[in-house]
Order: C-alpha cells, then structure tokens, then sequence
C-alpha cells in the first residue's frame, strides 16, 4: 500500500490504516545556518527538502492595525504590530527573541473603542498560490490560526489577560468570541474562494514547562467553549482537528479530547510528555504529533537511534495514529548528519506491516 501525504496524514489524524509514519517538522532560522555551513545548499527550503508532508495555511486574524516600525539597528528592530502592540525583537546569534512591551487595547475601554477591528473582511482571505503548490505535491493541507488563548494574550499582554480572566472575564470572553467567529469566518472565505482543506491546525500555547498556565477549571470554564464552538464547526465538514500547545498540558488533554480535538501536538520531552505513557492513558481516542525529544538529537548516534526508534514504536501502538515531528523546533545544537540519521531512522522503522 503506497499512499499520498494528503491520503497517509488524514488516515493517520482519523485511526485508519495507513501505509507509514507520516513526516513533519519545523527548525529554527540558526539551524539552517548551521547546516549550511554543514554543507546543504544555501537556497533550499528545509521542509520541501527533506519532505515535509503537510502546509498549513491560513488568514489574517489581526486586528489589522498598520504596521510601523519605531526604531531599528543591526542589533534589535521596535515596530507596532498589526495587533497594535509595540514589540521589540533583539538579535541572539542567528536568531530574534521577541519582547512585547506595550498595548494598544489594554482595558475594557479600549477594547470596545477596537472591538471592529476583529470582525471579517476579504482581505484577510490569502492568495491561492501556496494551496496550489500544495495540492501539486500532493501534501495534507491544513486550515491553520490560532485558536483562543494565544492570540488574546497576543492583543492586550499575558499578565493584563489573565488578570482580567480573575477579576473581569466579560472582555477578554468577548475578545476570544470575536476572534472564533473570526475563525470561522476565515475559514469559510478561504472555501469560497477555492481553498479545499483536509484537516485543521489549531495553535493556542496553554502550557509553561512544568503546569498548564491556568487550570483546567478555569480552561473549561473560560477557554473551552471558543475551542468547541471551532471544533463542531470543522467537524461538521469531516475535518480532523490538531491542537498546538507547548508544555505541560497533560491535565488538560481530557477536556481537549471533550472540546473535539483529535490530536495533540508536539508533546513537549522537555516538559514531561511522554508518547508511550500519552499512549498508554489515552488509546486510540487521541493521535499523537510529535514528542522526539530534540535535545537527544544533539547527542551521540546511539542516541538518535534509541529516541526515535523508542517513540516510533510506542506511537505506533493501536489504532490511533502517530505522525513523526521533534517535540518543538529542531534547534541549531542538533547537527545536519543527527538529523539526517533520525530521518533515515524513522524510514526504517516507520512502515507498518
């Protein structure tokens, strides 16, 4: 049975029968400066590359303020964003580290002065040229935004959110309407004007190193109804669902499994998620994106082998489906021939029989 991204990730994401593991990752801007340095053309795209099976592609869920930038040197660049918050991005080596240092909408004032700011226009709808190169290649294409939480904090601060979350919930509940209805809409335009999705990639960072950064009461009080009103809409086309979330978001993994989500995504090492125990407490109900421990990947031959090996064969138990993805961004300390080994690791012991 050889099959296509499209077909192997949607069978993979829906518990059915598929030929491999599918394939997927990301890697951080140093990483490719690494490899390059390491030998791997300066103009190759590291996804296309190495084959990477699935595009994500979405709108624009800003509040669509003007962009402008403050101050900039060869060091760090301050601009307003399109959410209206002043950002400053320092450069770290061959990286930028984000800062955000002040909000447009900090208060429930200010946001009804915005409120608009968020509803649905066509020009939030993006070309189709990506979903074309896409659907040449045969890839799995997935509607992508963020989902509730992530993208508020992004609008008024974390510390302002979940402030407000305590002590005056109406807004910031009205906020994370607005912006699932904002969803949708998106979604819809994208289908109305040519774009035909296989499945949904929702990204909403709930989780720090060590704990959820609310809990899961208040997730479910407060959060949870955004992610199943998303959710029932995608799934009322078919759509298998992923949700992103870094850290430690196992006490919240049954309430996400409620709201309709059908996989998790990239089960974080670093942050105690594990495949083989996520495996073990939640069976076939969820399909599992992710987990290879990126900081083994740095390590000796041995351990590349052992990690991917040991989380292939524990994602494969069952009936729900385990796609291959480092448990976040393949960061610049793992060598391009680490890299390639995991590849060719997974290659060999990725087929089902």
């Amino acid at each position: 049975m050889s099959m296509t991204s499209r077909e192997r990730i949607r069978c993979a994401l829906m518990g059915q029968p598929h030929d491999r593991v599918p394939y997927q990752d990301a890697f951080w801007r140093s990483t490719m400066i690494r490899w390059q340095r390491e030998g791997l053309p300066a103009d190759v795209d590291l996804g296309e590359h190495f084959g990477c099976e699935m595009a994500r592609i979405g709108g624009d869920y800003s509040l669509q303020f003007p962009e402008r930038t403050l101050e900039e040197t060869d060091r760090y660049r301050v601009y307003v964003d399109s959410d209206g918050a002043t950002r400053k991005v320092i450069a770290i080596g061959d990286d930028w580290t984000p800062h955000w240092l002040e909000f447009t909408v900090n208060s429930s004032d200010s946001w009804q002065q915005h409120r608009d700011r968020l509803t649905y226009n066509p020009s939030r709808v993006p070309s189709l040229d990506g979903y074309r190169r896409a659907r040449q290649k045969d890839q799995f294409v997935a509607f992508s935004a963020h989902a509730s939480f992530h993208p508020t904090w992004h609008k008024i601060g974390l510390e302002t959110m979940l402030m407000a979350m305590l002590e005056e919930p109406e807004w910031p509940a009205d906020m994370m309407a607005m912006h699932a209805q904002l969803i949708i809409d998106i979604y819809e335009g994208m289908k109305t004007a040519g774009f035909e999705f296989d499945g949904v990639f929702l990204a909403d960072d709930l989780g720090y190193r060590t704990a959820p950064l609310i809990s899961p009461a208040m997730y479910r009080e407060q959060i949870m109804p955004h992610h199943r009103r998303v959710c029932d809409h995608f799934a009322a086309d078919g759509l298998p669902i992923v949700l992103h979330s870094d850290g430690d978001v196992r006490p919240l993994i049954p309430s996400f499994l409620e709201a309709g989500f059908t996989g998790l995504h990239p089960l974080e090492a670093k942050a105690g998620l594990d495949v083989g125990a996520l495996r073990a407490e939640h069976g076939d109900r969820l399909a599992l994106f992710g987990g290879i421990d990126a900081t083994k990947l740095a390590g000796t031959e041995e351990e590349v082998v052992e990690e991917v090996r040991t989380k292939v064969a524990a994602g494969k138990e069952g009936a729900a489906g385990y796609l291959f993805h480092t448990d976040h961004s393949v960061p610049s300390d793992v060598s391009l021939s680490n890299y390639q080994l995991a590849l060719r690791t997974l290659a060999e012991c990725g087929a089902y029989d």
